[in-house]
């Protein structure tokens, strides 16, 4: 298997746009879930989002690809010029060495929505001939691949929330075979829009908390669901080899990656957690280390009451307990490393999200700070790990591990580890 390096990252996201404010925005325990301001229904029974503020596509991209473009492909736009640029990456050199994967759960639901609206009061008139440009989920790399005259494979995933995790699965899968020397691995999504938000709220998936500041609150006993978000992130994956021909500036080696299918439920992941045990199990045996080996986990964390302690069984039975009825050994307990959730800052990114979540691993090898878990302050018996809750740990990082765990029982986790 071929040494992957990491040498670029973007993120736009509801507590900052740029890597710089992102990370910025954790250590500072911001939360960027606020009312919904993109559009008003005082109807629904949800009224709260994480929303990204101050973002104006033309800073990122020709004003008149502003126009044709979705929300979603602008954040990826943003988040892969970010990555490119960070990169150094001499794209005309070797186009066609260079290949992109999209992630992306919703794609462009936003504007099906509003275009509908437009459709259904005036009829085909107020169709845009850009719309189907705008929601097509493969353009947001297509757009990327056109204005840096990118040639190399391109493809776009959509597995819900493990898509941006699955994302830099597919593109590792591409450089250990061969068909490109780096990957640009690109996420974004947007779909704040009142019939996402409805078909959420009657899945009984999201939080009724009407107070945004608390509402996403993952592992804590008082959770209820989780909130949206929405962003774009982006990473440069390459191999080793190539970086250092071309002398670039590693930030960190990703050292293992699993993704795997529960097999079981829509919404709902396996009970006893196997899926993601197996997944994170097959990312170490990649990486060749064992359980022991990491020191932070970025989990999946969504603050749903069904999804967070089975995450927190799945990495307890990864670390070898075997009695979910017994209480877990002292000793045993010592071994698992912290865990946290970054959803509670920024709300559930969805597709982009296990790509920025990994950004959050990265700065956390970079930095030696954990992520703090926003709002975890009243204990759940069956999330009885170290989550993390009393802000930013600083604590040396050398291994890191993200879960992103998707409806349909999609599972991926990455490891990223300190280059040296």
């Amino acid at each position: 298997m071929k040494n992957l390096v990491i040498t670029g990252m973007g993120a736009v996201t509801p507590i900052g746009i740029g890597v710089g404010d992102y990370w910025q925005g954790i250590l500072d325990m911001k939360c960027g879930i606020e009312k919904i301001t993109r559009f008003h229904d005082d109807d629904l029974p949800i009224q709260i989002a994480g929303e990204v503020k101050e973002f104006d596509p033309k800073d990122y991209m020709p004003s008149k690809l502003s126009k044709e473009t979705g929300m979603f492909m602008q954040f990826a736009y943003a988040s892969a010029k970010e990555a490119i640029e960070q990169s150094g990456i001499n794209i005309d050199a070797e186009a066609g060495r260079i290949g992109i994967v999209m992630a992306t759960a919703l794609n462009g639901t936003a504007e099906i929505t509003e275009t509908e609206k437009l459709y259904s009061v005036d009829g085909k008139k107020k169709v845009s001939p850009r719309f189907l440009p705008k929601i097509l989920g493969n353009l947001g790399a297509a757009h990327i691949a056109i204005s840096y005259g990118i040639h190399g494979p391109s493809f776009t995933v959509s597995t819900a929330c493990s898509s941006g995790g699955d994302a830099i699965c597919m593109a590792a899968m591409l450089l250990n075979a061969g068909e490109a020397d780096v990957m640009l691995v690109v996420g974004g999504e947007s779909a704040h829009c009142p019939i996402i938000i409805s078909t959420l709220a009657q899945a009984k998936a999201l939080s009724k908390n009407p107070d945004p500041k608390s509402a996403c609150r993952p592992f804590d006993a008082d959770r209820d669901g989780f909130v949206m978000g929405e962003g774009g992130g982006a990473i440069i994956l390459e191999t080793e080899e190539h970086a250092k021909k071309r002398g670039a500036g590693i930030m960190c080696r990703l050292a293992g990656w699993g993704n795997n299918t529960d097999g079981y439920h829509v919404t709902s992941p396996r009970p006893d957690g196997s899926g993601a045990v197996k997944c994170m199990s097959d990312a170490l045996a990649k990486a060749g280390m064992k359980p022991e080996d990491i020191d932070y986990i970025n989990a999946h964390g969504t603050s749903t009451p069904l999804g967070d302690p089975i995450e927190t069984l799945a990495i307890k039975t990864l670390f070898g307990w075997d009695d979910p009825e017994a209480p877990m050994p002292e000793d045993l307990k010592a071994k698992i490393p912290p865990v946290s959730s970054t959803k509670a800052n920024t709300g559930h990114l969805m597709g982009a999200g296990g790509i920025t979540e990994v950004i959050a691993c990265i700065k956390a090898i970079q930095t030696g700070i954990i992520p703090p878990t926003l709002n975890y302050r009243t204990p759940d018996p069956r999330c009885d790990l170290d989550f993390v809750a009393e802000g930013p740990r600083k604590v040396k990082v050398d291994t890191a591990m993200s879960n992103a765990l998707g409806f349909g029982g999609q599972n991926s986790s990455i490891i990223v580890t300190r280059y040296e």
